[in-house]
């Protein structure tokens, strides 16, 4: 019977099958994994094969939500309930070690009070303010009161305590605050730099719709999880209307063939965006680019 867990790691990668992962890969298995280390582990072709070889599928971050489908020794064949895509109407499906979900009761980030990190990274604290983990840009967390200037949350094992000025309070999920184009813009801005990481959903490393994915969560938009589900949703914007914000979409074949990328307009004829391994998000011109000629579609989400 299909059952509901908790990520209880800082971020949890969603391999494409249970035997994906390579032996290189251990840090990224444990229930200690340590993301950045395993990250800078990988030299390029080995970063480069988590998309040839189709290794990996997304990341979860502390706290989301999965729904457990099945089970194969260590590993449980999970749907992520709040990363949309076509690949199942319930969610976005994977694998992940079980070592990396727990069960928590009573599970709810809602109708609850929550939490969002707007770091870029926050330390998660114990009850009596000992360092526990490090957490990632928009990690939601239920709150459970204010001390000070400390905010009280449950998480998937217990309680913590994570600085106020790191983070900020909502009421609910669906009473978070929706942030215009610019605001989209902006909170990338804080990424410029940030090496590409293929399947990256946390501020360790983004893909490319991880990237836009994240930038419109941060501002109150929850959007499909990859740049072909982006592309078919939201308003779709007139190429010669876009503004910033906008989501733009790019495919082979001068804009004919498959889409395989997207970025943020960031005005005046540029884009922000996280452009592929071996390089980071940065702010280009598209006029002159390859990219001026596979611009295919835009979507606006705010």
């Amino acid at each position: 019977m299909d059952r509901k867990g908790v990520v209880n790691v800082p971020v949890s990668t969603i391999w494409t099958n249970a035997d994906s992962p390579r032996m290189i890969d251990e840090q990224a298995l444990t229930s200690t994994t340590n993301v950045q280390d395993w990250i800078d582990s990988l030299d390029y072709e080995k970063l480069l094969e988590l998309c040839d070889a189709n290794l990996v599928q997304t990341q979860a971050l502390y706290g989301e939500e999965v729904l457990i489908i099945g089970e194969k020794d260590e590993w449980a064949n999970v749907i992520l309930l709040n990363q949309t895509s076509s690949k199942d109407e319930r969610g976005y499906p994977g694998w992940v070690p079980k070592a990396q979900i727990t069960q928590a009761v009573d599970w709810n980030v809602q109708s609850s009070p929550i939490a969002v990190v707007t770091s870029k990274k926050a330390e998660l604290y114990s009850e009596d303010i000992q360092p526990l983990i490090e957490l990632s840009y928009q990690t939601i967390l239920p709150v459970e009161g204010v001390e000070g200037d400390w905010i009280k949350v449950l998480t998937p094992t217990g309680y913590g305590m994570l600085k106020n000025s790191s983070v900020i309070q909502y009421p609910s999920f669906k009473e978070r605050w929706k942030g215009t184009g610019p605001d989209i813009v902006a909170a990338g801005e804080q990424f410029l730099d940030l090496p590409y990481f293929w399947g990256g959903m946390s501020s360790y490393g983004y893909d490319c719709s991880g990237f836009s994915y994240n930038m419109c969560k941060a501002n109150g938009y929850i959007i499909p999880r990859d740049a072909t589900d982006q592309a078919k949703n939201g308003k779709s914007i007139k190429l010669a209307e876009i503004e910033p914000g906008d989501l733009l979409f790019f495919a082979y074949d001068e804009g004919k063939g498959k889409l395989h990328h997207v970025g943020i307009y960031y005005g005046d004829g540029k884009m922000i965006h996280s452009p592929k391994t071996g390089k980071s998000i940065e702010i280009i011109s598209l006029e002159g680019t390859i990219y001026e000629k596979e611009l295919c579609a835009a979507s606006r989400y705010w």
